[in-house]
Order: structure tokens, then sequence, then C-alpha cells
């Protein structure tokens, strides 16, 4: 079992200063019990939404998410003198020459882990490892990097020992480990088997999982039912899915033909990309990445979840991560969206929903519902529209419109 509980980000594209995101439970909310998971002591979140304009910062914080992932499962495969991808702030005279930072604190089974790195277009200026027990507070170092070299804890981190000389200044110390440690028990591939199933994805642009879904219909996995049910119940027009791979995958759906009295006479195939509208395309790419996600207990970022999607259609496969019924294996979905109708008490805690802002120096600025303070010094309350409160600007994270 694996869950993310903070991911931060610093010097990164429009995030200037350190910004800490947050799938922990607030002990302070206490609506909806059933969106929050509980590993030992720790109280999680199976949602987590962000809003904010056009421009504010919402895909810069999803893109970090993705390149930190990146970063850890691939610089072991870089060669000396290839560049990193390092994209700082731009609007500041000082952060060419800081390093951009990524960190997350996640779990894995019985243990916690605090993981990070700073680095700037060519090195690794720093890297840290810390492990914790579930129920504990205090953390153990198993490694620290920085300019200096690295220092490894040889009672929890020996299968370190050794490798310092071998890291290359482009490449992260815990992906080397990883890589040539022997044995599935060895720390750093608990920590890398995180990473592995912490995925994230564009709504938009569905280059790189675009088969996925397609993949699924081909070899009739325990996957293919699960997607034949959330169609059905989606009630998209069809009632089946045929695929064929000549070499290229095509994917038929079957529609039902009637005659004027309304009986069924006979079936038709429609090619998915000629015949189904752009929203249930959508759709279908996504479903499978969900499906997969909920099954095998993993954690799914999304970019733009609402794009092309009828707001019902969001608010079910946001309610798939939150019902426990349809996330045993306490799986967890992150996702940015405008869709306003998603904002409701009823479907989302205050904790669930984050908010991206820039401020006056066009740098991000990022908060949770659970921080906001109304104009009049009251918090929002439980009952009020937060769909309204938000198109009003109550909460930020708007685009300003003037009139001349």
């Amino acid at each position: 079992m694996i869950g993310l509980l903070e991911f931060s980000v610093a010097n990164y594209r429009s995030f200037y200063s350190r910004k800490t995101f947050s799938m922990m439970a607030s002990a302070e909310t206490k609506t909806l019990p059933e969106n929050v998971m509980s590993n030992g002591k720790i109280r999680y979140l199976r949602s987590c939404a962000i809003y904010g304009a056009n421009s504010s910062g919402k895909s810069n914080l999803i893109t970090a998410m993705g390149y930190m992932k990146t970063l850890v499962v691939d610089s072991v495969k870089l060669n000396d003198g290839d560049l990193l991808p390092f994209d700082p702030f731009a609007l500041s005279t000082t952060s060419l020459s800081k390093p951009t930072l990524f960190e997350a604190s996640f779990f894995v089974d019985e243990k916690k882990y605090r993981y990070g790195f700073e680095y700037n277009d060519t090195t690794i200026i720093s890297e840290w490892l810390f492990s914790s027990k579930l129920n504990s507070k205090t953390e153990k170092a198993l490694f620290v990097r920085n300019t200096e070299g690295i220092a490894i804890n040889e009672n929890v981190f020996h299968e370190g020992v050794g490798l310092e000389g071998r890291t290359k200044d482009n490449r992260l110390f815990l992906s080397l480990v990883a890589q040539l440690a022997e044995g599935n028990e060895a720390v750093s591939k608990e920590v890398m088997s995180f990473f592995f199933k912490f995925n994230v994805i564009s709504g938009i642009d569905n280059s790189g999982y675009e088969d996925v879904t397609k993949r699924y219909f081909v070899n009739m996995t325990k996957e293919t039912k699960q997607l034949m049910s959330m169609f059905k119940e989606l009630q998209l027009g069809f009632d089946a899915v045929f695929a064929e791979e000549k070499p290229v995958i095509s994917i038929f759906t079957q529609h039902r033909v009637y005659t004027k009295n309304g009986k069924v006479k006979s079936k038709l195939l429609f090619p998915l990309e000629d015949r189904e509208s752009a929203g249930t395309q959508k759709l279908f790419v996504l479903a499978g990445p969900i499906v997969n996600t909920l099954m095998e207990g993993k954690v799914l970022v999304i970019d733009e979840l609402d794009a092309k999607a009828h707001p019902l259609i969001s608010q079910y496969l946001v309610g798939l991560f939150n019902n426990p019924e349809h996330n045993p294996n306490q799986a967890q979905l992150i996702f940015s969206t405008h869709d306003t109708h998603l904002l409701s008490s009823a479907f989302l805690r205050r904790d669930q929903v984050w908010f991206t802002e820039k401020n006056e120096k066009e740098e991000t600025d990022l908060y949770s519902m659970t921080e906001v303070i109304l104009p009049d010094g009251t918090l929002p309350r439980y009952d009020t529209s937060a769909s309204k409160d938000y198109i009003m600007g109550r909460y930020g994270g708007i685009p300003y419109i003037m009139n001349n």
C-alpha cells in the first residue's frame, strides 16, 4: 500500500518560494468522513481538487510532480554532461542562481518517507532521504547529499555504502542505489516503488498513455470488465466495445439499430475516433489509467480533468475515488479543474479543495480552503454554496476581468 502525504516545490516555473500541497486530512474538517482513509495513525485524503485562473500555476504544480517522478526514475540513465530539466522562476534576478526543489512525503506499507532534492541545469545540488514509523514524528536520516559529498547512515541504508563515488553530478543517488541493490527488501527499491505507482497525465494531451485503455480491450484483462461497467453506468450510448489490432489498435463501439416501432433490429459498429463525441473519446482514454489506479491502489494526477467532459462525468470519476466501495485499495486522485459543480460541501471536504493564485510579483501562491478567511474575518461555512462563493472571488484563485 502506498499514499502521497505532501509535495513541495520551489523555484520552478511560476513557483518561487517553497509551497506545499498536502493530502493530509484536516482534524478540523468533520464532514464526509468516507473521503478520508487511514493507514495506522495517518489520516489522508482519497482525492483533492486544484482550482485557479488560467496561468495561475495549476498546471505548473502538476508538471512539477511529473518532473520529480521523471528525474527519480530516469536520471540514472543520463550520460555525463546531459542537462537536467532546469526551468526556474523567470521573473526574479536571483532565481537563476538558486536551485529548483522537489520534495515528497509518502508512505509505503508500514514506513513513512520524506525524499527530496535540489538541482540546477547540470548538477544535483543536494538530496536527502528520511524515514519514520507511521505513528511517529521522529525521523532518521538514511542519507544526506550536498556539494561536499554523500553521508550515509550505514545502520539503515547499508545498500548505499560504497556507491557514493559512482554517483555522477547529474544523477540521483537514490536511483543509482535502487538500480544496483540486490533483493526486493532493499530500502531504495521500496522508496522507488512509490514513484513507479505515482502517475501524472494530462486531460488535454493524451500522448504517452493513449493506448492504455485500448490495450485492455485487445488483451481482455481484469480491467476490461471494470471498464465496461463504467461505460454502461455512464450511459454513453453503446453497449459493447471491440478492438482490432492491424498493427495499430482500432476501437469500435457497438450501437443498436431500431425499427420504426422501437424494437432492436440489429447492431452497428462505429469507429470510436470518427463517430463518438470528443467527450466520449476523452473519457475512453482516461478510463484505462483511472481503472488501473483504482484496482492497483496507485496515485493518479490529472491536469484539466474536466476538459471536454460533462460536469456529471467529472463528478462520477471523482466519486469513484471518494467511495470506499469503488476504491477499496485506497487509491488517490489529484486533479486540476475549472468545474465549479465539484465545489459542493456534499461532495468535497474543505481540505480537499486547493487554490493557486498569482501575487503582485507573479509568483504562484498555493493554499487550501481550510486556510481561507473571508473578508468579514470568518471562515467559509459548510452550508454555504462554495461554487457561488468561488465565482464571486471570495476564495481567490479566479481571473480579474476588468470592464473598460
